[in-house]
């Protein structure tokens, strides 16, 4: 069989297992706001959760999936090399994910996805090869690892502002509400949970969907980039089975571990992060689930009671999002050097 098409099949085999990972890492950010306020049960929460992941990479396009396959340029590399590169990439981001997910620290599969891919990439081709988009930048252009970063960085910061306001808000209008609206907050949890999966799925699962299309591209299987629709399908089931798998470590840190989460603060947390990832799909912007949602509910907290915040717990999530790209990229840069070690000159 040709080793080509073997590679191409490894690494899509891959990018799926990571987008598999991606959801059982990231399915806390989701279900753990609703577990902690008792608004569903864990059955009720995964097939809610579960249907409408499903649906939103299925309806909510590619321009995510364009702005991760194209911002490193491997394609005037061997064929056989790129797809080694590719590999050595997803297979830092899958190691990030694990380790992570093992000490329940709910780190962002997107940075650990970036810092794989930048890792294999400057250590085998050169760092030229990755688009950086800094001269672009003073143009006002955003492109390339710089709209990447932006969006990484930026989206944690309007989670927990627009979190801190919009609680505000919701504790205005609801100050002479009595205790019974608990149960309709419950309720309205069904509609916000749902919204924040299918904005999850919209953006998360297209960041495999691109990098599989870049490996289609890279091995000479498609001739432009255009994910093809068994892509989005085969993407969307992988992440929804890792929704499925949950990531019960995690949802002890998000439910329960930032801040005590009642039925009004989860129902803010779910309405928040949902418009947010859901507008920076629109714009083929790839942004952290687990840093808005978390940022999210320490906005809610400091809104009410910034001491009840347990900022040790925060502290130790914001020191993890700085050093995933960093470590994501060493375990890549690692796994390319005992590949080549291996395989010798045959890449």
């Amino acid at each position: 069989m040709d080793t080509l098409f073997i590679l191409a099949v490894t690494a899509i085999v891959i990018v799926l297992i990571f987008d598999y990972t991606n959801g059982f890492h990231d399915a806390a950010n989701i279900i753990g706001t609703v577990i902690a306020s008792r608004a569903m049960t864990p059955i009720q929460s995964v097939i809610i959760v579960g249907t409408f992941e499903f649906l939103g990479p299925i309806l909510g396009g590619t321009a995510v999936a364009n702005t991760i396959g194209k911002f490193i340029t491997i394609g005037d590399l061997p064929a056989a090399l790129s797809l080694t590169i590719v590999l050595c990439g997803i297979w830092g981001a899958i190691f990030w994910n694990m380790a992570t997910w093992w000490y329940g620290i709910p780190s962002s599969s997107s940075h650990a996805l970036v810092g794989g891919l930048i890792g294999a990439v400057v250590v085998s081709a050169g760092s030229g090869n990755v688009i950086w988009g800094f001269s672009e930048l003073a143009h006002g252009h955003f492109t390339g690892f710089t709209k990447i970063l932006l969006s990484l960085v930026i989206s944690p910061v309007l989670g927990f502002w627009a979190g801190f306001f919009i609680h505000k808000g919701m504790r205005w209008l609801m100050r002479n509400e009595e205790p019974s609206a608990n149960r309709w907050l419950k309720r309205f949890q069904f509609v916000t949970a749902a919204g924040l999966a299918f904005s999850h799925g919209a953006n998360d699962a297209q960041k495999s969907m691109g990098i599989i299309t870049l490996v289609l591209v890279l091995g000479g299987f498609i001739d432009k980039f255009v994910v093809p629709n068994w892509v989005i399908l085969a993407c969307a089931i992988a992440i929804v089975l890792g929704i499925l798998s949950g990531g019960w470590r995690i949802v002890r840190t998000v439910g329960f571990g930032i801040y005590k989460v009642r039925p009004l603060h989860a129902l803010d947390t779910q309405l928040t992060s949902g418009v947010l990832i859901l507008s920076a799909s629109m714009f083929g912007a790839p942004v952290s689930t687990t840093h808005v949602v978390s940022s999210a509910i320490m906005g809610i907290g400091s809104s009410e009671r910034p001491k009840s915040v347990r900022w040790a717990k925060a502290k130790e999530i914001v020191s993890t999002w700085v050093i995933t790209i960093p470590g994501s990229a060493f375990v890549s840069v690692l796994t390319y050097y005992i590949v080549k070690m291996i395989v010798g000159n045959a890449i």
